[in-house]
């Protein structure tokens, strides 16, 4: 087979399943909002099942929903026949897959489905099948062929399964006023997770590890509280405890450039005074944009009344994996 025809087979497959994704919008439809419905009105778990590659689609569609507000599991029909029907209650909700409409591992669960008044949404590409004349509304799946060639491997079919559960999912998303946060709690592992639920209390340094000093303390000394302490910069502090500004070492060239005398300089005569700074609430991704924004690489982490209670620099959100 030359190459010219397998970069044919690749681009046909393709064009093909387009074509049959987009036969798919216009089935959704009063069905498409009764299963939404069904699926918002359900107390308890929306199962999945499927056979074959039905139920490969059915294990992602699954996995979908639970992420974006839906929860739900996929149980495998064959084993649900040998015990596993015991995880499903009479709260939940059924999703049964298949193209054919006439699995028989799929169909041997409708009677006690039915028993249980367990409602069931089908996907079926032949809307009289016994699949889908059972199920109490069918999503429509059917495609004229295959990107098979042969007509026979599921390819087609399944992409037009997929976009169909991710069409289910994305509708609930929106009908539950599901939200970014949301999603985060439920991929506390991911980039995203970390980006909406890692706050500056997190990652901040605090108690003997924040730099501090007072407006008397004389720049050199200042200079070992910021080498000791190791962020190139401190904090500067009144009687009260309450932040009045920030050394840094921009501002130490800034003091050399201004020729002030080095050996009798207090903090307030070269500090800065309006310094940037964050709540220990604050979203880490946030603290981080408020660093890029200003060009500064660390923030003071105050309380409501002004007292710095912590230290955040970039190198601590880079490292907690922020971005």
């Amino acid at each position: 087979m030359g190459t010219d025809l397998i970069i044919q087979a690749g681009r046909r497959t393709i064009a093909m399943e387009t074509a049959a994704v987009a036969a798919l919008e216009a089935r959704i439809g009063a069905d498409f909002r009764q299963a939404c419905d069904l699926i918002l009105a359900c107390k308890g778990r929306v199962i999945v099942s499927g056979m074959g590659k039905s139920g490969h689609v059915g294990r992602k569609i699954a996995a979908t929903l639970a992420s974006t507000g839906t929860p739900s599991f996929f149980v495998h029909p064959g084993e649900a026949s040998h015990g596993d029907l015991g995880m499903i209650t009479r709260q939940d909700l059924v999703i049964a897959i298949s193209n054919s409409g006439s699995s028989a591992e799929v169909l041997t669960l409708l009677p006690l489905l039915k028993r249980l008044g367990i409602p069931l949404i089908s996907m079926a590409g032949k809307p009289d099948s016994p699949l889908a004349q059972s199920a109490d509304v069918n999503l429509d799946i059917a495609v004229d062929t295959e990107a098979c060639p042969l007509n026979l491997a599921p390819t087609s079919s399944t992409t037009v399964t997929l976009v169909m559960g991710d069409a289910l999912a994305v509708a609930l998303l929106e009908a539950r006023g599901f939200t970014a946060e949301d999603f985060a709690f439920s991929h506390p592992g991911g980039a995203l997770g970390r980006q909406l639920l890692l706050k500056v209390e997190d990652v901040m340094h605090a108690g003997d590890e924040l730099p501090q000093v007072t407006p008397d303390t004389p720049l050199a000394t200042a200079l070992l509280e910021m080498t000791s302490k190791g962020f190139g910069m401190t904090t500067v502090v009144d009687s009260a405890g309450q932040l009045l500004g920030v050394f840094t070492d921009g501002d130490l060239r800034r003091v050399i450039d201004q020729k002030f005398e080095l050996d009798s300089a207090t903090m307030d005569q070269v500090m800065s005074r309006r310094p940037k700074t964050v709540g220990a609430h604050t979203l880490a991704a946030e603290a981080l944009r408020i660093m890029e924004d200003n060009k500064i690489t660390a923030l003071v982490v105050e309380d409501s009344e002004h007292h710095p209670i912590g230290l955040l620099h970039m190198h601590d959100i880079l490292r907690a994996g922020v971005i």
